[in-house]
């Protein structure tokens, strides 16, 4: 296992359409949460509160800048609220596919001498078209 030293290039694929006029300027992956904690805690302790570890898990939202073609609105708005994996290619060429849908596509101020870009938030699912419970996949 090796460290990855520069994230240049990391881009995001989308299943629907993975030639969409989208240039990544940066990628924020999913990360994962555990979902806190269930309290254990009974009137028979006698000192401590106790808790134990949820059994489910959370990958969280994965969110990207990218510069644009304004021809892109309606590929996105094809896309919005579609469920489709996404896969994200590190720099190191290892990927995470994951399903989820195109939630927010927010255009940024455009002005002189600023390349126009938009924020993009992906919201994972978990679940492919058939509503099948699918983990996110990690590839070297």
């Amino acid at each position: 296992m090796s460290r990855i030293d520069d994230g240049h290039p990391t881009l995001m694929t989308f299943a629907e359409d993975a030639s969409i006029s989208l240039w990544e300027k940066s990628v924020t992956p999913p990360g994962v949460e555990g979902g806190g904690e269930n309290d254990t805690t009974t009137m028979h302790n006698s000192i401590w509160r106790t808790k134990s570890p949820k059994q489910l898990k959370t990958l969280t939202p994965a969110s990207a800048t990218a510069a644009y073609d304004p021809a892109v609105y309606d590929e996105i708005i094809a896309m919005l609220n579609v469920n489709q994996a996404i896969t994200i290619t590190f720099a190191d060429a290892s990927t995470l596919v994951f399903w989820g849908w195109i939630d927010v596509f927010a255009p940024g101020e455009a002005v002189e001498g600023a390349q126009p870009t938009a924020d993009l938030t992906i919201i994972p699912s978990n679940q492919d078209a058939d509503g099948d419970e699918i983990a996110p996949d990690y590839s070297a």
